[in-house]
Order: C-alpha cells, then structure tokens, then sequence
C-alpha cells in the first residue's frame, strides 16, 4: 500500500474532530447568545462523538468485509456487537448536546470505557501482531484517545467557569 492511500485510509476518523472544530470555531466566533466553552462542548459531542459513532456505526453494520479488512481483522459476529457499542456512543453523544456537566462527564467516561479499550486493542494488535493496517493505526488512536478525553476536559472546564462565575456572584 502506498504511503499516501494508508494517510488517506487512516485519517478518515480524524474528520470527525476537524468538522467539530471547525464548526465550533465558526460558530463561537458569530454566537452571542452561547459561551464558547458550551458552544465547544456541544460541537464536540454531536460533530467529533454522536456523528463520528453513527458513521461507525452504519459502517459496521452496512460494509462489515470493508471494516475489517481496514482495521486487519477478520470479520466475526463481534461486528455487529461493535455497531450496536457505537450505536450507544452516538445516542449519548447526541444526548450531551442538551446535558448538564455531570451528565456530559458520565457520557464522556462511558466513551473512555470503550474507546481507551479498543485503544489498548488497537496497540496490542499492532506491538504484538504487527497488524499495521490503517484502521487500527493512526486516525483512529487519535480519535479513540481525544474523544472521550476532550469531552471530559470541556465538562470538567464548565464546572470550574460556573464555580467561578458562582463566587463573583457572591
């Protein structure tokens, strides 16, 4: 495989974080009535975690063979079992749109819980098994580590601007 095809095919989850950062830095820059923070944390989880999971989601279900060729697996029922898993990530994801902190960090470490597990797959497959195949390399670590993390960091961020907010107040 050339150099170029394997960015190409490993870069493809990456969209999802350069769409919600792009929609996020456009949107805060018009809005007057959101704080960029809410504005960011919203983008992150329809944009980068609800879409990026639905796209996963109907990939695994509609092209399993394309999937797992890409990822260096075989294909196995478990695909099915990984459809319905980020079928759950995008609900949630879609859900934190209109969330309050705690519920956007819940929704953030439930995607940690699976996302810094396929993570640790992810590697296992590539140090122990040499699997170098662009969906289990490149985009998709960065996608599987950021996600949840930027969720959780953004919601973690609200709660410290409202304690702020909430002490100038006094």
């Amino acid at each position: 495989m050339s150099t170029s095809m394997f960015i190409a095919q490993t870069s493809v989850p990456a969209l999802w974080l350069l769409i919600a950062v792009v929609g996020a830095s456009i949107h805060s820059a018009r809005s007057k009535r959101l704080t960029r923070l809410e504005i960011w944390q919203r983008w992150w989880a329809v944009a980068a975690l609800g879409c990026g999971s639905a796209w996963m989601t109907v990939s695994f279900l509609l092209i399993p063979d394309v999937m797992t060729t890409a990822i260096g697996f075989r294909e196995t029922p478990f695909v099915t079992e990984i459809a319905f898993a980020n079928l759950g990530l995008a609900v949630g994801g879609f859900r934190a749109v209109r969330a309050g902190r705690r519920e956007r960090i819940t929704i953030g470490l439930i995607a940690g819980m699976f996302l810094w597990g396929a993570t640790i797959g992810h590697l296992f497959q590539s140090f122990a098994h040499g699997n170098g195949a662009p969906g289990n390399t490149g985009g998709v670590l960065v996608y599987d580590v950021a996600i949840p993390a930027v969720m959780i960091i953004l919601a973690m961020r609200s709660r410290s601007t409202d304690a702020q907010v909430a002490g100038h107040a006094r």
